[in-house]
């Protein structure tokens, strides 16, 4: 079986990978941490050390397992690009990866400048996306890193959206995720940073998709701006998303 998420803009999600350290503003209310902090409580074998990074071999073949296809979230609890994960580690997802083409990956990192440096090792399937975070404008530069890789489909995750990024350079970028933090703590996303995004996506031909406004009462919130949804991706996606394999 797949694991189905609910994060709005993948299917499933795949983690031979659990467990990160904080780096930027936007890990300080980690969602992660908390859930791994619970799943260890709960017994769950793969968070035995809590939030610690942890490798695990045994769930690197599953989504050759999904037989059916579809959008899988790498590591929705860790970073792969984390600098304890070692690069043969990483080859190995990769190879699952450019094995497992029926499905479209998701990968999401913080640590870009890693993501640039192991690129040329990587051997980047059409079937991957590679995305990074920019949730301030302190943390533009990664952009630069992720355009310096060769995977197929490059995206952008604003998420949590923390300040006015100002101007970004969208060139070669094939797909931007917007939304604001959710949960305790959950700090305040102003409406106009927004739209501004959506408009120089707009302008730029680039795919949108908002997430959502966030708080601590996410769906009372909603994910519609300016009276729509926007659920705009860089290319066709599996059919259906979260049906079993």
């Amino acid at each position: 079986m797949a694991i189905e998420s609910s994060i709005e803009w993948t299917g499933s999600t795949w983690n031979p990978v659990t467990g990160c350290t904080k780096l930027s503003a936007g890990c300080q209310n980690c969602y992660a941490e908390r859930m791994a902090k619970r799943l260890q409580a709960m017994g769950q074998s793969n968070y035995a050390k809590g939030f610690a990074v942890a490798c695990h071999e045994q769930v690197l073949d599953l989504p050759l397992r999904w037989k059916r296809p579809r959008l899988v979230f790498v590591n929705s609890m860790s970073d792969l690009f984390h600098d304890a994960v070692p690069v043969d580690f990483i080859q190995e997802v990769f190879k699952v990866m450019r094995q497992a083409r029926h499905h479209i990956f998701q990968v999401l990192t913080k640590r870009a400048e890693r993501l640039a440096q192991l690129s040329p090792v990587l051997g980047w399937p059409g079937n991957v996306w590679m995305g990074v975070t920019v949730e301030q404008s302190d943390y533009k530069s990664r952009i630069d890193y992720l355009c310096l890789t060769d995977a197929a489909v490059k995206f952008l995750s604003i998420e949590p959206l923390l300040d006015d990024l100002g101007e970004l350079d969208l060139f070669g970028i094939d797909w931007v995720i917007v939304g604001g933090e959710s949960g305790p703590g959950a700090r305040p996303m102003q409406a106009e940073w927004v739209r501004a995004i959506r408009d120089q996506c707009l302008h730029r031909q680039v795919p949108f998709f908002f997430k959502q406004w966030g708080g601590l009462h996410k769906k009372k919130a909603g994910r519609t701006l300016d009276g729509r949804a926007w659920d705009q991706m860089p290319l066709p996606t599996p059919d259906p998303l979260t049906t079993s394999g």
